[in-house]
């Protein structure tokens, strides 16, 4: 039987990955502006009544972190009542909602990774628009899997990956934040963990596989550490060295606050699921062999 997974969103990473990485036995309807807008209500009632599916991936998404704390209304409306609006529809026609959420939910301060059971504390806009999502989607469908994601790159749409290969071709140093520690993950390991969830929440109703879990690349690194593992991939394939000078967020002011500590911890996700995703040195050295360029 062929798994019908609607999925919010047209060009976001996530949505681009699912369509390339789907099994064959897996249709992927993505479902986006201008006549899906999670802004509004009918429209998305309306679009996932019309795609007959088996289950929905909310991987739409208000993602601008700096541009949010000058929009802040627009981000509570797509991130915050646009989620609801989705899992109001998930709930109407009876379909396990599987939605992405962000790291950015916590307040950076635990020197720990994060557990799904830790407080929540966002200190941007943007963290208190996707918590509210999740909050939305709690209290209106309990067949559901929150799924936090973060750092998310991929040979698709703009990340941070992109831009320093872009930045790369024109520049020998470029400076990268250091103490900000996190988990970066592709976003086609993403879209392949999703398709494995999708398929167990539709077959097997356990309350076990239900909630907020988190969803990231194994290993931790800091994005200084990100960027220097770009670049000397990049390098193997024939591009410049680029130097990176490893500077402190002091150094580099941005309109919203970075959590110092992003790391995530998985074990929840690999207990309940046997989910595991692969490390992030291999997927971003997987991610910059496609995005390849010579001088």
């Amino acid at each position: 039987m062929t798994l019908r997974l609607a999925v919010t969103g047209l060009k976001g990473q996530v949505v681009s990955a699912l369509i390339e990485r789907a099994p064959k036995d897996v249709e992927i309807i993505a479902l986006g502006r201008p006549q899906f807008d999670l802004e509004m209500r009918t429209a998305v009632l309306a679009g996932l009544r019309h795609a007959r599916c088996n289950a929905i991936i909310n991987a739409a998404a208000y993602t601008a972190v700096d541009k949010a704390e000058s929009e802040p209304d627009l981000a509570m409306r797509i991130n915050g009542e646009g989620a609801g609006h989705v899992a109001e529809a998930a709930a109407e026609l009876g379909v396990p909602l599987l939605h992405l959420s962000t790291d950015y939910v916590f307040d950076g301060a635990l020197g720990r990774p994060y557990r799904e059971d830790d407080p929540t504390g966002p200190t941007g806009a943007y963290g208190r628009s996707k918590l509210l999502g999740e909050e939305k989607i709690a209290a209106t469908h309990g067949d559901h899997a929150i799924l936090r994601t973060a750092w998310v790159y991929s040979p698709y749409g703009a990340n941070f990956v992109k831009t320093m290969l872009r930045l790369g071709e024109s520049r020998d140093e470029i400076s990268v934040v250091a103490d900000q520690l996190g988990n970066p993950t592709s976003a086609i390991d993403i879209a392949d963990a999703l398709v494995l969830i999708a398929r167990r929440l539709v077959s097997d109703n356990s309350t076990s596989l239900r909630g907020i879990f988190h969803l990231t690349g194994q290993g931790d690194a800091s994005w200084a550490d990100m960027a220097e593992a770009t670049f000397a991939a990049a390098e193997r394939y024939g591009r410049k060295p680029v130097r990176v000078a490893r500077i402190t967020t002091a150094d580099y002011p941005t309109p919203a606050r970075r959590p110092a500590n992003s790391r995530l911890d998985n074990e929840k996700l690999a207990a309940r699921y046997g989910v595991t995703l692969p490390p992030w040195r291999e997927s971003l050295e997987n991610c910059v062999a496609r995005l390849r360029r010579t001088p």
